[in-house]
């Protein structure tokens, strides 16, 4: 639509199934560039990406012109099918149902991109976990602690969550 114009960014958040960690650190980068050419392909600008062997970040300058959970099952839909196809594991992969979106105005992309790009040591002293509720709790995001992950049931019951 002509005399349109937004500035929306939004940080998603998402996992592998079972939250496993199932991206290995020497498939981080071809993954990232897959993914960014999904936001791209898209109409979408991907401001920031980082891939954590249990995660996913992803910065979009987004467009209103989609849904977010559209964009959201694009990049997931096509990025399992291209992990399948690389056969990066046994097994088949897939994403965790469902995401975290968070927005931010424009004054705070500094910060939320060297936040990101910070992943490796940001999670040397915090789980995925504890980051994710701290975003639900940060954004007041009401929440069910239930319902927040899928374990991998394969998990000790005394291992640590």
């Amino acid at each position: 639509m002509a005399n349109t114009y937004s500035q929306i960014y939004i940080q998603v958040v998402f996992a592998p199934e079972g939250r496993q960690n199932l991206i290995a650190p020497k498939h981080r980068e071809e993954l990232q560039r897959y993914m960014t050419g999904i936001v791209t392909h898209q109409k979408h600008k991907l401001i920031a990406i980082y891939c954590m062997p249990d995660h996913v970040h992803i910065l979009v300058g987004f467009r209103p012109f989609m849904a977010l959970s559209d964009l959201v099952r694009e990049i997931k839909a096509d990025s399992c099918n291209f992990i399948n196809q690389q056969k990066w594991f046994p097994g088949t992969f897939n994403w965790q149902e469902g995401y975290g979106a968070f927005s931010y105005g424009h004054s705070q992309l500094g910060s939320i991109i060297s936040y990101i790009r910070n992943q490796q040591s940001h999670h040397s002293r915090k789980t995925f976990e504890q980051e994710y509720l701290q975003f639900l709790k940060k954004f007041d995001v009401p929440y069910n602690p239930k319902y927040v992950f899928e374990i991998n049931e394969q998990r000790s019951s005394d291992e640590p969550r």
